[in-house]
């Protein structure tokens, strides 16, 4: 085995170039520093790309999600059922409408939400479900949709995603992505709707700007938010959706780098995922079971941290979070999702990174393995 890296080997470095730079100062010299024809081409694109009717850019992934809910009429009272495997802005928006976020447990195998457990969460105060693609790996959407209520994904993971065929971002009222630093299509901020709705999307257009019309006519038909998309991060995000099947292929024989290497090794697994589905290959995730690996989920990210790999945590529960925790103290135990919570843990995955840097960490893992297990 190869010794210690000299330097640190990132988790998710952005993988940009010179195409990127040369987009940005075109925008730059156009005059277009907010909202333009950049922002319009990318949602024209996008929309092609997913198949979906409509696609609006927004500020943020998280806007997406909260100006989605609002389009479908979430509000006061309401309950939306969601992930609690997930970053907290999933839960933070369920909140910012004022309902309240409804944490259904996670399958073992991908820790996407559970479809089965759903039924026994729905009351009438339910107004939407909200799954989580977690890594790359779409939700299992046929039995939520067939429940009758709103659908709206989070497939911040999921821009490269099918489900059983059907690409995300072409199935539900409304499939949000995000367009942050370290996803596949990365922006270093903003995020994306699709919708075949005509209403949700027009309710998403009147909220983003705070108006209908351009320049001095213009009217205001609800009290929306300032959450619309710059000109100069949609310049970045076209480079990177023409950049989108090689970085794939770069994801692809990473994943297969991880899958050969880690073969083998007691205690650590990879997330499952669907043959029957394309996943986005957005997060390489392991779950280190602690009994067979011979240490914690902490102790190896701390001897991985040592070797100079740098790794991160997909996710913590949200609903053990302290802030949810204070909110909501009488939230029953969700066994599959605590688990996962002391498990997981991200490999570094990025079409920036060589496969050297890959077989490096893979080097890493199986001498930190070696050690805990002797």
């Amino acid at each position: 085995m190869q010794t210690r890296r000299s330097s640190r080997l990132g988790f998710q470095p952005p993988a940009v170039g010179e195409e990127e730079v040369a987009a940005v100062a075109d925008a730059l010299r156009s005059g277009w520093l907010t909202t333009g024809p950049r922002a319009a081409l990318l949602e024209e694109r996008m929309a092609a790309y997913l198949e979906a009717k409509h696609v609006l850019a927004v500020a943020s992934g998280t806007a997406a999600l909260h100006l989605s809910l609002l389009a479908l009429g979430v509000g006061p009272g309401d309950e939306v059922i969601t992930s609690p495997i997930t970053w907290p802005a999933t839960a933070n928006v369920i909140e910012h409408c004022g309902a309240t976020p409804v944490f259904c447990d996670v399958r073992p195998g991908d820790l996407n939400i559970d479809p089965a457990l759903v039924p026994g969460l729905l009351s009438e105060r339910t107004k939407a479900i909200m799954p989580v693609h977690l890594a790359g790996q779409p939700a299992d959407l046929d039995p939520l949709l067939a429940l009758g209520l709103p659908v709206v994904e989070d497939a911040a993971h999921a821009a490269e995603s099918a489900y059983r065929g059907r690409k995300i971002g072409s199935i539900s009222d409304a499939a949000c992505f995000s367009l942050y630093a370290t996803k596949n299509i990365a922006a270093g901020e903003g995020g994306l709707v699709a919708t075949d709705r005509d209403d949700v999307a027009q309710a998403i257009r009147d909220m983003r700007l705070t108006r209908r019309g351009d320049g001095a006519r213009y009217d205001q038909v609800s009290a929306g938010f300032k959450a619309n998309l710059p000109d100069v991060l949609a310049a970045i995000a076209l480079v990177q959706l023409d950049r989108v099947e090689e970085h794939a292929r770069i994801r692809a024989r990473q994943f297969a780098l991880y899958d050969e290497g880690l073969a083998g090794l007691a205690g650590i697994e990879p997330l499952e995922r669907d043959p029957r589905d394309t996943h986005a290959l957005h997060l390489y995730i392991v779950r280190i079971d602690p009994a067979a690996a011979g240490a914690c989920r902490d102790d190896y990210q701390r001897a991985l941290d040592v070797e100079l790999i740098g790794t991160s945590i997909h996710f913590l529960p949200v609903h053990r979070l302290t802030w949810f925790r204070g909110r909501y103290p009488s939230q029953p135990p969700l066994p599959v999702a605590e688990r996962a919570g002391d498990e997981v843990l991200s490999l570094p995955l990025s079409p920036a990174h060589s496969e050297a840097d890959i077989l490096d960490a893979v080097d890493a893992i199986r001498r930190v393995h070696a050690r805990f297990t002797a």
